[in-house]
């Protein structure tokens, strides 16, 4: 019987999937878990790498780019596993006896959706993976590990597909929360997402990240707020875009916010047929509760 899926999506990064998979080892040769892996139209030999090398596992692979956040419900509706464990293609697992602490985790907290992993952000391993961290109750997770309970991603809704990239994971975790249901930081998960955040801002993808970043936002306003917060929410986040951004010449960051600005009027008639208003006792107690916990970083980086 099934009992993990481990879902992974991936598009013109062989190497980086090359190294996920083999880290996962062992792990994926129990008879209790599934991989799945979705192709997103990759023109770099992934597919027939995947074909070649894993045959044995469930494998996806779309002829034409879907997009993540479409890529994400297909694998989650696919997994028969109990709980769905979702890795980013440049994303490994730094811990041990993972899958015996999601469910210990899942076992002790009933009323949790999702456990959301501690995450180490940079190109190389960290020198320490120690923490004093205790888990807690967050208000998102992080799309690049984090584990879901099944039956509870089917009782809400999909992620929103049409977001493609960026935000899917607060628009989930707001539903569950209308649900009274719970996201967890759980730091005993360590992940080691392998990429260079400093260099993002000078990669050729900047201006595209920044755009889908800031509508996300604007969609989720406009999807869950009480309609008398969003024009002081909307209005105070155009402003700081534009007085750290637009003021400082940077074009590639006002091009992006423009056409996000774009994208949220061009995409009205979807946000208003899938607005889930919070009430407002329920957004006030929302907020209260801790921001994702996005960024790990060593007690001797802390301090450096």
């Amino acid at each position: 019987m099934i009992k993990y899926s481990i879902v992974i999506t991936t598009k013109n990064r062989l190497q980086d999937l090359k190294f996920t998979l083999q880290s996962l080892g062992s792990m994926v040769d129990r008879r209790d878990v599934e991989l799945i892996i979705c192709d997103d139209a990759s023109t770099d030999g992934t597919s027939d790498y995947l074909k070649k090398k894993f045959n044995k596992y469930t494998i996806i692979t779309n002829s034409n780019s879907k997009g993540l956040i479409y890529n994400r419900n297909v694998l989650n509706n696919k997994a028969k596993g109990e709980y769905i464990i979702s890795l980013d293609d440049d994303a490994n697992f730094l811990s041990n006896n993972n899958l015996e602490e999601i469910d210990i985790y899942f076992k002790k907290h009933t009323n949790c959706a999702v456990i959301s992993f501690r995450i180490f952000w940079g190109l190389l391993r960290p020198n320490s993976t120690s923490t004093l961290e205790h888990s807690l109750i967050v208000n998102s997770f992080v799309g690049c590990g984090h584990v879901w309970r099944k039956k509870m991603w089917h009782m809400i809704p999909n992620y929103p597909s049409w977001f493609i990239f960026y935000g899917e994971e607060n628009y989930a975790s707001l539903h569950l929360f209308k649900n009274n249901f719970e996201v967890h930081y759980n730091p005993n998960i360590l992940v080691h997402h392998r990429v260079d955040i400093k260099k993002r801002k000078s990669q050729k993808d900047y201006s595209l990240r920044l755009r889908r970043s800031l509508r996300s936002g604007w969609y989720l306003y406009f999807l869950f707020y009480p309609a008398k917060e969003i024009p002081r929410r909307f209005v105070y986040t155009l402003w700081i875009q534009f007085k750290t951004k637009t003021l400082k010449a940077d074009l590639k960051a006002t091009a992006a916010i423009l056409r996000a600005l774009f994208d949220v009027v061009y995409n009205y008639r979807k946000i208003k047929k899938n607005r889930s208003k919070l009430t407002d006792k329920q957004l006030t107690e929302y907020l209260k509760l801790p921001e994702a916990v996005i960024y790990w970083k060593p007690k001797e980086i802390e301090t450096n």
